[in-house]
């Protein structure tokens, strides 16, 4: 069975290969602005973190479902994901620039916020598009509280925490920084394996059949 990964994140693609999946990995075409923001007006109200998510990682599995692989049918499963970061009830997504990153970081240092990652599964079969299945994981990330600002600006200067959400990572520069975490350790970088095992059974796939790198043949 044929993965494929609506997403250009290098940490949901690294997460995969690891628990030996090589997926195909397709662009989503998807102004996440516009969308949460239509959702949200169509609502009325604002969108709490868990519909964002789900929301925009059904978007980008639908966006590679209609787009497909080029002159190949998709032939398997569309995985769409998303990921924002919560603290005092306040939504976070990429922060982009550098004086965002360091406001945020300011905020979060020695506190808990909770990161959410929405799931969108489509089965599609020869090009066609089926059943579908969605979820979404959260975990609670708990920061260092002796973080000095020297640290920060070095992190910074990276660039890696400019386009994650919360602005930091857990399997990268950004771990040293994290004390803690409750909940699925995979719903932090983006992805939540155990998630996605339910959601492949939920089609009724078995997840070994989603193997196909060497490791795990």
């Amino acid at each position: 069975m044929r993965l494929y990964l609506a997403s250009t994140s290098p940490a949901r693609l690294t997460l995969l290969r690891s628990a030996g999946i090589e997926p195909v990995t397709l662009a989503p075409d998807v102004d996440e602005n516009a969308v949460a923001a239509e959702a949200a007006r169509v609502q009325g109200a604002p969108l709490t973190p868990h519909h964002v998510v789900e929301l925009l990682a059904r978007a980008k599995a639908e966006a590679v479902s209609r787009s497909g692989n080029g002159a190949d049918p998709i032939d398997g499963l569309v995985l769409g994901g998303d990921s924002v970061f919560v603290i005092d009830g306040v939504v976070y997504g990429k922060p982009h620039t550098p004086a965002k990153a360091r406001e945020r970081w300011h905020n979060q240092r020695g506190r808990t916020g909770q990161l959410y990652s929405g799931h969108w599964l489509i089965e599609q079969v020869n090009g066609v598009p089926g059943r579908a299945v969605g979820a979404v994981a959260v975990a609670d990330v708990t920061f260092a509280d002796d973080i000095d600002d020297e640290e920060l600006d070095a992190y910074i200067a990276t660039g890696e925490p400019l386009f994650v959400a919360g602005a930091f990572t857990i399997d990268s520069l950004g771990a040293p920084f994290i004390t803690r975490i409750s909940g699925d350790p995979s719903t932090v970088v983006g992805l939540s394996l155990p998630t996605l095992r339910r959601l492949v059974s939920g089609l009724g796939y078995s997840w070994p059949s989603l193997w196909n790198r060497g490791g795990a043949l």
